[in-house]
């Protein structure tokens, strides 16, 4: 008993003295920097998950075991994401996914099979997946059609954070897929999402007939 004591207070002087070097000026650089130097820990990455702050958290992924990410497992962290606010919980997932899901084959396959998950978080990470493989400009997999059908099927009675995903995936499909285009601008026309939003200098509007516009000219021009 008093061993298993002794092993835990090792572990916690040891996540403490992480926790200490993490304030609200930390950079996620700092973080990588941090997340370098101990390199794959698991058992520390869940006692850094468990303070339930963002910044540990998003350390916490960067130092995880991807072998030990099973679905259960990911379903306990979606879980857990639900106490940050949208914005925190969408970036701890992004991170998550790119940073472990996409390292690894298996959980590769396992992101793809979130289409029709009951979590509104790993629909939203199959969606956004789905358009990295495009934005990157790699050759897509042959599943486009598939997707179109889905996205102009579903996308009107999404949350908002999938329809996010469903029209950014839509977008890349109609700047790379030049035989999709015109579905994919007619996506955007019927839904009106994101149509007149404000946008910062030097962003690309989420309405897809613009967004597909731009970003075709953009290419257009190189």
């Amino acid at each position: 008993m008093s061993e298993n004591k002794v092993t835990e207070i090792k572990r916690s002087s040891k996540a403490e003295n992480i926790l200490s070097q993490i304030n609200s000026n930390t950079k996620l650089g700092d973080l990588r920097k941090i997340a370098k130097e101990i390199k794959k820990d698991h058992e520390l990455a869940m006692e850094l998950w468990s303070t339930e702050e963002y910044l540990p958290r998003l350390l916490a992924i960067l130092i995880m075991d991807k072998k030990l990410l099973s679905q259960d497992v990911l379903n306990q962290l979606d879980q857990d994401m639900q106490i940050h606010t949208v914005d925190e919980r969408n970036n701890l997932m992004d991170w998550l996914m790119a940073n472990q899901l996409m390292k690894d084959k298996k959980l590769i396959s396992l992101l793809e099979s979130w289409e029709n998950s009951p979590s509104a978080l790993q629909r939203r990470t199959f969606w956004y997946y789905q358009a990295r493989l495009r934005w990157t400009g790699q050759t897509p997999p042959e599943n486009t059609e598939d997707l179109l059908s889905a996205i102009e099927a579903s996308i009107a009675q999404e949350v908002p954070e999938v329809q996010w995903a469903m029209n950014f995936t839509a977008g890349w499909i109609g700047v790379y897929d030049e035989k999709n285009r015109e579905r994919c601008i007619k996506i955007g026309e019927k839904t009106g999402l994101y149509k007149g939003d404000f946008v910062s200098k030097g962003c690309t509007p989420n309405y897809l007939p613009e967004f597909i516009t731009m970003e075709v000219n953009k290419r257009q021009k190189k």
